[in-house]
């Protein structure tokens, strides 16, 4: 059933006023109200309907040196109405308007395959990034050429039509009213592309107490043409009006998307397949296979850019005449601000925010330099409270060396190799814990569950060792707001003893050439699997309890990783033995085998492994045999797919 965007009854104006034309205002003009912008160069790409337009007032030129602004096109904004002499509200002599109709919603959801067959191949093919705008445009044209006259509703923003003393317009999304469309002009020749638009009837809109007059002083200014993203038709209209509804869908996706400002300055050979990443990357972020706090972190960056260049082109639509020094120096300010979010927003789209070795948010980060043992000789404890007693070191010997700090990262700060560090129960919060160079134990002193340390939410990762041999005891870890796994081990061994891991983001990451012993542990809620063996790594887990991982919104359920992953080429080694693994998505174990792998399981093997062959169990053997897993009295159990099994899937190892 199709439904009206956003809102679809009218909205009476309470607390915001009505705009009038200029010559119903004393005299008072529209440069009264609306400042002369310097000259800048501008980017013709953004529609109006996508998210990164930016709004920018025409105007006479400035000799200014400032950085390049983005172009959009804002009508001047007009003077107060206010309520005339005799106390009538302006509503009591303003037609009420209609309702809007409802527009037209394509019920058609989109696979991955098919968005890359529709924009890759249909729209983009061979187009470069500069000639993109032009392909949309043809392709929407001819959508148009069947159904040259339609309804629809145009869509602008509030502040085009309103203004209130305080430039708050609330939380209205647009301004909506009932057009006719005609689309006998559109050539596809003139970016970007506009339709011929008039009044339709009844008079409707989304605010019952918009004055008519306003709009048509609104639509006169711009001849009577609007950006074709900027109306939506109407249902019911007929097959070749849904047709050209679902073409502007497509459109907008794409500049909402798929699209960035920096496409058409950078050399690609082949554009359509930069798309093809960005659809891939869009579709993994909807379906949960990136992490949620990985895809959140991308979001906020991307957003922030937005942010940053409206900012700057609002700022150089401010200067009148030639920029001062002042004004100068505070533009490139913006304008480095704004490069250095789209410099980080490329880096991640480049990588595809994937978990693959070397590449993504599981490229080694640790650069701080290990210490290594003092000049002395000598090792120290480290007790983190707030006070110590003399209870606190009744256990200790009476040649250990003590120091007291009251936070958990001055006590990493100051440790060398061979230190060790005992927390006093308590919530704690440390970011040193994402760089452990220097073999140290930092240990729980009591219940594991009253000392619980939270991940920084500014670092993308929580707990990550390149040491050759850190312990973590006795300790709870949660794990919120950071991209990368729980405990990401790049290098050297970690041992997890008796410790809980409450995971957000992915679980447990054991890479190349590292080493994990983890006993009496409790990992849970990761997003990915709990525990995850990249090749040539190793594990020996012992009494621990895995559950409730892989918990992603994935709809292939058969492609979730479970709660114990191994990826193979070279195989990675697992020992297995007193484990409880249970109620996980996917197998309690999975063995995750590249296409074309020249692992051992050879694609027959894989085939009747899919297939529910009568080997199944035997071909899982030899795989197991081969990858050195060794599972021993584990119980594995409740888990969505079964206990052990293979995923054969597009995976390399770069």
């Amino acid at each position: 059933m199709a439904t009206c965007a956003d809102s679809d009854v009218p909205v009476t104006l309470d607390d915001r006023v009505f705009v009038e034309s200029p010559e119903e205002n004393d005299g008072v003009t529209n440069e009264d109200y609306c400042e002369t912008p310097q000259s800048f160069e501008v980017n013709p790409k953004t529609p109006p309907n996508s998210p990164i337009r930016e709004m920018a007032c025409s105007g006479v030129s400035a000799n200014v040196t400032t950085p390049k602004g983005a172009r959009s096109k804002m009508p001047m904004a007009r003077k107060l109405l206010t309520p005339n002499p005799d106390g009538e509200d302006p509503d009591d002599i303003i037609e009420e308007a209609e309702m809007l109709p409802q527009i037209y919603i394509s019920q058609k959801s989109y696979s991955y395959e098919e968005r890359v067959e529709l924009h890759c191949d249909k729209i983009i093919g061979s187009c470069s990034a500069e000639d993109a705008d032009e392909a949309i445009s043809y392709y929407i044209t001819d959508k148009l050429v069947d159904a040259p006259f339609w309804t629809a509703v145009w869509k602008t923003a509030p502040e085009v039509l309103l203004i209130t003393p305080n430039g708050d317009i609330g939380d209205l999304p647009f301004v909506g009213v009932l057009v006719q469309v005609n689309c006998t002009g559109c050539d596809g020749k003139t970016l970007p592309l506009r339709v011929s638009v008039s009044i339709a009837e009844p008079y409707s809109s989304n605010i019952a107490n918009l004055p008519r007059e306003l709009v048509e002083e609104i639509l006169r200014e711009q001849d009577y043409t609007v950006p074709i993203l900027d109306v939506y038709p109407i249902e019911d209209l007929g097959p070749d009006e849904d047709n050209i509804a679902e073409a502007l869908e497509h459109a907008r996706f794409f500049y909402d998307f798929l699209w960035r400002d920096w496409d058409d300055e950078e050399d690609c050979d082949e554009y359509s397949g930069v798309i093809e990443k960005r659809i891939q990357l869009h579709y993994d972020i909807q379906d949960g296979t990136i992490p949620g706090p990985i895809s959140e972190r991308y979001r906020r960056t991307l957003e922030e850019y937005r942010n940053k260049r409206m900012e700057l082109t609002k700022f150089q639509s401010r200067i009148r005449g030639d920029a001062s020094p002042g004004e100068a120096v505070e533009c490139w300010k913006k304008y480095y601000e704004m490069s250095m979010l789209c410099g980080l927003v490329k880096f991640w789209e480049d990588l595809r925010l994937r978990k693959e070795p070397s590449h993504g948010p599981f490229y080694p980060r640790i650069y701080k330099r290990r210490k290594g043992q003092r000049l002395s000789g000598k090792v120290v404890t480290h007790i983190v409270a707030q006070m110590m007693t003399t209870d606190m070191i009744k256990s200790f010997s009476e040649d250990t060396l003590i120091q007291q700090h009251e936070t958990l990262p001055a006590a990493l700060d100051a440790c060398y190799s061979g230190d060790m560090v005992v927390i006093f129960p308590g919530d704690y919060k440390a970011a040193a814990l994402a760089s452990l160079t220097d073999d140290i134990t930092i240990k729980g002193s009591g219940l594991r569950g009253k000392v619980v340390i939270f991940s920084h939410p500014s670092h993308d990762n929580f707990v990550a060792s390149k040491a050759a041999h850190v312990t973590l005891q006795n300790l709870t870890l949660v794990q919120r707001g950071t991209c990368d796994g729980i405990v990401v081990v790049e290098s050297g061994r970690m041992t997890l003893e008796n410790c809980v891991l409450r995971c957000e983001g992915t679980g447990v990451c054991v890479l190349t050439g590292a080493s994990l012993i983890m006993s009496s542990c409790e990992v849970t809620g990761a997003q990915g699997a709990g525990v995850e063996l990249y090749p040539g790594s190793s594990a020996e887990l012992n009494g621990n309890e895995i559950h409730h991982c892989s918990n992603q919104s994935t709809k292939d359920i058969k492609s979730a990783l479970g709660g114990i992953n191994m990826k193979v080429l070279p195989q990675p080694q697992l020992k297995l033995s007193n484990n409880h693994i249970h109620d996980n998505q996917g197998y309690g174990v999975t063995i995750l085998v590249p296409d074309r792998s020249p692992c051992s399981v050879t694609q027959d093997e894989l085939e009747s492994t899919a297939a529910g062959d009568q080997s199944e169990t035997d071909q899982l053997s030899k795989a197991i045999q081969k990858l050195s897993l060794e599972i021993n009295t584990n119980k594995i159990e409740s888990n969505s797919l079964g206990e052990v099994g293979l995923l054969h899937k597009m995976w390399t190892n770069a």
